[in-house]
């Protein structure tokens, strides 16, 4: 059976680059790669050892002519390779999700653990704006008569503002009821209601005036912080928005057109853009959009996630962090992860270091698990989210993220679907983080709100250390960025695994 691989040379991403003259004795290994970046889309044999057969292999996409390929070959054909070419590294395809916490989604539907539908009752959730009593279309609504098991059922509320959920007749109680609007709202969440016909829920609307968890700690960025600095969004895709301007990118994802890299439907990259380089201005008529924290800096998408979805490829994430170094990215932010150690990710990251470039990562969020990748490369800043009480409704969604440890003030807490472990470097706000969204502004929690709070911190900071961004961009350059960085951060009073240095 075919599968799909990366093909590395020995060291790094590629032999040469950068002004850089490929190591002595790799004039086979760059003879290789180049044949196969020649190659591509076909079928190529490799010269076999006496004795042995040939390895086939199909070049399905490549970074340089001279470095990181993607391709497909048999098991039987990687060990054909790894005989005739022994200094190339075969790495597998692995696969990265956006950082976002996950919804309490059903895992055990009613319908499906009673077979009777006999057994099943049926619940309509009426969503409405509390604003004008006007009905919500589109808000994602999940009823857990047992939440520890993840048993009941979830439905999208229609035009009417109603959904229509089935759960266990015997179920006399609804143990927690989420509404997860779309845009414009805070989100719902209520607790051990009685089971009836018929519930409504009112949802508050966003103000993008109140000061929340960005505000709180941040304050309000200067239109000009962030100046002179550089940054990639490798992620979903930024899509057009009032509040952002974008200086291009490229999308990576293999088969798609490279320059089709704005939002690819999911909204994440988008909000993600938002916290880092939202241009929202203040005016005395009121607030007109939403600020980030370096509204200033340069802004560049990558896209790595295909179109409607899905997952990102190591490999579209590879060539992501090489389009953002040749483009004169300063930082890199990755609001994604995935739990698998994966050497093609770290390749791309310890070049992107060797070449001046600073990567921040998203820890994850799989609830004070360990720090996926890759947030737990020694190479990236690996970032836990922390929330604070009092930045959001305490009737949202976004009350239950709030759990010990607590801070020396005790109304920040680090949030409960934070992973953390001895890889973090910083903490950031990602706990009901209002940014900007396809169609308005969104309140999303997850590492991946957190993560480009401290890229946009550090981008406001490193606009103003002249001296360390015009180092030649070099090693010296991103430990420098690096450096500056974490001395700047100031412990909440969590312990290390929690907060790393602390907030920037």
């Amino acid at each position: 059976m075919k599968q799909r691989y990366i093909l590395l040379p020995p060291q790094g991403v590629r032999l040469a680059g950068a002004g850089r003259r490929p190591a002595r004795g790799t004039d086979a290994i760059q003879r290789f790669l180049s044949s196969a970046a020649r190659s591509s889309r076909t079928a190529m044999r490799v010269r076999p050892v006496r004795g042995r057969s040939p390895a086939s292999v199909r070049v399905l996409d490549s970074v340089h002519e001279d470095g990181a390929k993607l391709v497909e070959m048999s098991a039987a054909d990687v060990h054909a390779l790894r005989t005739a070419q022994p200094g190339v590294r075969v790495l597998p395809e692995l696969f990265y999700k956006p950082a976002i916490n996950p919804r309490p989604l059903p895992a055990r539907a009613a319908r499906t653990v009673r077979a009777a539908r006999a057994a099943l009752g049926t619940l309509t959730v009426r969503v409405v704006a509390r604003a004008d009593g006007k009905p919500v279309k589109g808000a994602q609504v999940v009823a857990l008569t047992d939440f520890e098991a993840r048993e009941g059922d979830a439905a999208v509320t229609d035009a009417r503002g109603e959904a229509t959920l089935r759960l266990s007749a015997t179920a006399g109680t609804i143990e927690r009821l989420y509404v997860y609007p779309e845009v414009g709202l805070w989100g719902a969440l209520q607790r051990n209601l009685r089971a009836r016909s018929t519930i409504q829920v009112a949802l508050a609307p966003l103000d993008l005036a109140a000061k929340g968890a960005l505000g709180h700690f941040f304050g309000t960025a200067r239109l000009t912080a962030g100046r002179g600095v550089t940054v990639g969004v490798i992620d979903t895709g930024v899509g057009d928005h009032p509040d952002l301007v974008v200086a291009g990118g490229e999308n990576t994802v293999q088969g798609e057109r490279p320059d089709e890299w704005r939002d690819n439907g999911a909204g994440h990259g988008t909000h993600v853009a938002g916290i880092v380089a939202a241009r929202g201005r203040r005016s005395g008529r009121g607030t007109l959009g939403m600020r980030g924290l370096a509204p200033a800096v340069t802004l560049r998408s990558y896209r790595v996630f295909a179109k409607g979805g899905g997952l990102a490829s190591n490999f579209a994430i590879l060539k992501a962090l090489d389009r953002a170094v040749a483009d004169g990215c300063d930082l890199v932010n990755l609001s994604l992860g995935g739990a698998e150690p994966d050497a093609a990710t770290s390749a791309a990251i310890a070049d992107a270091r060797a070449q001046g470039v600073l990567v921040v990562a998203a820890a994850g969020n799989d609830g004070r698990q360990p720090v996926n990748y890759p947030g737990a490369d020694q190479l990236a800043l690996g970032v836990s989210a922390m929330g604070r009480k009092g930045t959001y409704p305490g009737g949202s969604t976004h009350a239950a993220e709030a759990m010990p440890p607590y801070g020396r003030d005790r109304r920040n807490f680090i949030a409960a679907f934070s992973n953390i472990g001895p890889e973090i470097d910083l903490t950031g706000p990602g706990v009901a983080i209002v940014s900007t969204f396809p169609g308005g502004y969104a309140a999303l929690d997850g590492t991946s709100m957190a993560c480009p709070a401290v890229t946009g911190a550090a981008a406001a900071l490193l606009a103003r250390k002249l001296g360390v961004l015009r180092m030649p961009r070099g090693q010296g350059r991103s430990d420098a960025m690096a450096k500056a960085v974490l001395a700047a951060a100031r412990s909440l009073g969590f312990a290390p695994e929690f907060e790393g240095r602390g907030m920037l």
